[in-house]
């Protein structure tokens, strides 16, 4: 049970408070939801899209999909999913597809689907698979200052 340094520093140097949840290993949001014993959509993952001009993060509810057209529009980009490996790239400190909803504190610009924002509590992966954290969503939403809010997924 680890939180990556990257978001440890980002998280704490916002006064922030958190509790760490410990599961046993699990490889997709789904089963990390079961695991935890959380609903699946109180938990935001980050889904990495590219382009030529680079990586974007999205960020949505753990039971939704990313609607790749709302994304494109938003930002008049066109874009893909990036593949597990390329993305890792993006977070040395994270194990790979273990990606922390915190674009900003890896410089990467972020979405956030305003669904998010109506939860009482946020919970989302520290970097490893087998924690997460747990966060009030109005603190969810300050470690995401100055990002864009719309509608970018839909159910899954």
């Amino acid at each position: 049970m680890t939180i990556a340094a990257s978001v440890k520093s980002y998280i704490e140097g916002r006064g922030v408070a958190y509790e760490m949840i410990a599961h046993p290993a699990t490889g997709s949001s789904h089963e990390t939801a079961e695991a935890a014993h959380v609903d699946e959509g109180h938990i935001a993952k980050a889904v990495i899209l590219k382009d030529n001009a680079g990586a974007v993060m999205v960020v949505v509810p753990g039971d939704s999909w990313v609607k790749l057209s709302a994304v494109e529009k938003e930002l008049s980009r066109e874009l893909a999913l990036a593949d597990e490996n390329a993305a890792a790239g993006y977070f040395p400190d994270c194990d790979t597809g273990a990606i922390p909803p915190l674009g900003p504190a890896y410089g990467m610009e972020t979405l956030v689907d305003r669904t998010l924002t109506s939860l009482a509590y946020v919970y989302f992966e520290s970097g490893d698979h087998r924690s997460l954290l747990k966060v009030k969503s109005a603190d969810f939403m300050e470690l995401l200052a100055g990002v864009r809010l719309g509608y970018f997924c839909e159910e899954g």
